[in-house]
C-alpha cells in the first residue's frame, strides 16, 4: 500500500480477482485503506525485495467489501478484489480453488498459512522478508468456542494447534488457510481474520470460514471465479 508497504495478505482466484479480509480495507483516521487506488497487488513473489524479478504487480480496480462486515465481531470478514488487468499464470502465479458450499474441511486436517506477517507477537518483531508457510489443523467450533466464549461464529473457522507455538500474526490477514483435498487440489478453506495475540496456548487462529461466501463470490464476480 502507498507509502505503507506490507498491509495484508490475499488469495488469486481466477485471473483478475483476489480474496483477502474486510478488516484490511476498514479506514484509520490517518489512512484511507478503502481506497482501490492505494493498492497494488504483486503476484509470484517469495522474498519482499524492491526489485520484485518475476513478480507481476497489477493496481487494483476496486475493493467489494462483504455488506455484513462487522469490525466489532469480525464477521463477514471478506473481501474481493477486482486486479485493473488479467494477470498471466505461470509456475510462481496460479489460483486457489474456491470450495463448494457444500464442501467440508474435517476437524484435525493439517492445512497451511502463508504470509509476510510478522516473526512474534511482540510489537518490536519486524515483517518477514522471506514468505512464510506454517502447518495449522482445523479445529472445531464447538472446541474454539470454548476457548473464545462463543465468539466464533458460523461464519469463522479456527486453526492451530491447542499447545501454541504455531500461528498466524499481524501481517498475514486476508491471506490463504489452503487445504490439499485428495492429494491433488488446493482448496481455499479460510482467510486470515483474527486471534487473541499470536501462537498463544489454547488461543488458536480465527479464519473466515470461506465455503459460507460461495454463492456471495459468484455473484459479485459475475462468475468469473
Amino acid at each position: 500500500m502507498d507509502r505503507y508497504g506490507h498491509v495484508c495478505g490475499a488469495t488469486l482466484v481466477s485471473n483478475r480477482w483476489l480474496i483477502s479480509a474486510a478488516h484490511c480495507f476498514q479506514d484509520s483516521d490517518a489512512i484511507k485503506y478503502s481506497d482501490a487506488r492505494a493498492w497494488r497487488a504483486y503476484m509470484g513473489m517469495r522474498v519482499m525485495t524492491m526489485g520484485n524479478s518475476g513478480a507481476a504487480t497489477r493496481p487494483i480496480r476496486r475493493i467489494l467489501l462483504h455488506p455484513q462486515y462487522d469490525q466489532f465481531t469480525s464477521d463477514y470478514d471478506i473481501a474481493l478484489l477486482e486486479l485493473s488487468a488479467p494477470v498471466f499464470f505461470n509456475d510462481l502465479v496460479q489460483p486457489v480453488c474456491v470450495p463448494a458450499s457444500s464442501h467440508t474441511f474435517t476437524a484435525g486436517t493439517s492445512c497451511y498459512v502463508t504470509g509476510w506477517g510478522v516473526l512474534m507477537e511482540d510489537g518490536k518483531s519486524e515483517l518477514a522478508s522471506r514468505l512464510q508457510e506454517a502447518s495449522v489443523k482445523i479445529i472445531s467450533r464447538n472446541t474454539c468456542n470454548k476457548l473464545y466464549d462463543d465468539a466464533v461464529t458460523p461464519r469463522m473457522l479456527c486453526a492451530g494447534s491447542l499447545q501454541g507455538g504455531v500461528d498466524a500474526c499481524q501481517g498475514d490477514s486476508g491471506g490463504p488457510l489452503v487445504c490439499l483435498e485428495r492429494g491433488r487440489r488446493w482448496f481455499l478453506a479460510g482467510i486470515v481474520s483474527w486471534g487473541e495475540g499470536c501462537a498463544r496456548q489454547n488461543r488458536p487462529g480465527v479464519y473466515t470460514q470461506v465455503v459460507k461466501f460461495t454463492d456471495w463470490i459468484h455473484q459479485q464476480t459475475k462468475g468469473q471465479v
